[in-house]
């Protein structure tokens, strides 16, 4: 039999009548002849509250803890699914990350899948299992310890078990009706794409576009696992959704796919360091090791042997670095006049494959950002992306601005 996978996020398992919704359309596909993997979040909310409970019991809580109790929210709505499915005389069963197994690093929190054996799964399809509902979010280390892949891991997870089994087609239900060409609550004018290539979703998703996670992108691309995004909230169609495939799958597509953003970005400068052969790695060495996101980094021009270096960083890390930035001082490491952080900026991005061929898109961005009166305080570019920071207030009108002047709301 041929295999699907479909995940089913927190906001499509909510409630016991979205699990049942959902389980009418897992119906549709193993009357299509399918064996269907089907992967489940926590029902929504269940998380943050296992998360909740854990910061209120044991702030320096032990991470092997933390993810046998954050893991839970999943294996109750695998158990619920399984059970509404052999209500409805369709052979299902629920299996947790350890039971397939799913395994992981040791890495708890924020584990990665090494591998997934298919025996025990395709053993019971043998057996007459039509659908294995799988706990998303969870595996298992080589110490026998129960992991989580972090937040989103979910999708990791479905589109690993769709690589792994070979699925035909990885769907992802959620709670938007696809990938769009930017954020409707921005633009009225953003425009739902049929398809979007790999890269540009992968983009997207790591420049703050919420609908994938990024890991579940880069994974899907590297094995070329097809990726539907659809709404577990529309009755399912042909057009229904964004697929998410090969650059040769799009036929024609607009210069410019879409445009992201994201709004809590920090902007950090050290003043006057001094500019030698490895001060770079003696500055963002120990922001690595402290955990610091360091997205976009500029060097100013040298000056009698000083420079100024300026990244951006999340603002819930700009703590981090100031105090990483501060031990590598004292220590004599570096040595700079000052630090100063913005934490009032946002990140600007257009992304699309047709950049590779066309020149005059970032003139044009700048030239657009300009006429609306945006300072650009930091840029880079990448071949299929040009990222800018600005002032956050300005970042809904950049965002607009942009989504017009590329002209996003008309298809490719």
């Amino acid at each position: 039999m041929p295999t699907l996978v479909m995940k089913f996020g927190g906001t499509s398992v909510a409630n016991l009548d979205r699990i049942a919704r959902a389980a009418k359309r897992i119906a549709v596909e193993v009357a299509n002849g399918y064996d269907v993997i089907v992967i489940v979040s926590a029902m929504s909310g269940k998380t943050n509250e296992l998360v909740g409970w854990v910061d209120e019991t044991s702030p320096f809580y032990d991470a092997r803890e933390y993810d046998a109790i954050v893991s839970s929210g999943e294996n109750v709505t695998a158990g619920l699914m399984a059970l509404r499915l052999q209500e409805m005389d369709i052979p299902a069963r629920s299996w947790q990350g350890w039971q397939v197994p799913v395994q992981t690093t040791s890495t708890h929190s924020s584990a990665r899948i090494e591998d997934i054996p298919t025996d025990n799964i395709n053993a019971k399809f043998g057996e007459g299992m039509k659908v294995a509902v799988v706990a998303g979010f969870q595996g298992l280390s080589p110490e026998g310890r129960i992991t989580t892949l972090g937040r989103g891991g979910s999708d990791t997870t479905a589109v690993a078990f769709a690589a792994a089994f070979n699925a035909d087609r990885c769907d992802i239900y959620t709670d938007v009706d696809g990938v769009y060409t930017t954020d409707p609550r921005i633009t009225t004018k953003a425009r739902k794409l049929d398809k979007i290539a790999f890269e540009e979703m992968l983009e997207l998703a790591s420049l703050g576009a919420k609908v994938l996670q990024t890991r579940s992108v880069e994974l899907a691309m590297r094995y070329k696992v097809r990726l539907r995004v659809l709404s577990s909230f529309e009755e399912p169609s042909d057009s229904a959704g964004t697929l998410v495939c090969d650059e040769e799958d799009i036929m024609e597509s607009n210069v410019v796919a879409g445009v992201a953003y994201s709004r809590d970005e920090a902007k950090m400068t050290l003043i006057s360091v001094a500019d030698r052969p490895g001060i770079a790695a003696a500055i963002f060495g120990p922001l690595s090791d402290a955990g610091v996101n360091v997205d976009m980094i500029v060097q100013n021009i040298s000056e009698e042997g000083r420079t100024d270096m300026t990244f951006s960083c999340p603002t819930d890390q700009v703590k981090r670095a100031e105090k990483a930035m501060q031990a590598s001082k004292d220590s004599g490491d570096i040595n700079y006049h000052d630090l100063v952080a913005d934490e009032g900026v946002a990140k600007v991005s257009v992304v699309g494959i047709g950049m590779r061929s066309h020149t005059g898109v970032a003139a044009k961005m700048f030239r657009v950002l300009s006429a609306e009166g945006v300072n650009i305080k930091v840029i880079t570019t990448s071949e299929i992306k040009i990222s800018v920071l600005i002032d956050r207030k300005y970042m809904e009108l950049a965002v607009q601005a942009l989504h017009d002047a590329f002209e996003l709301e008309k298809s490719g």
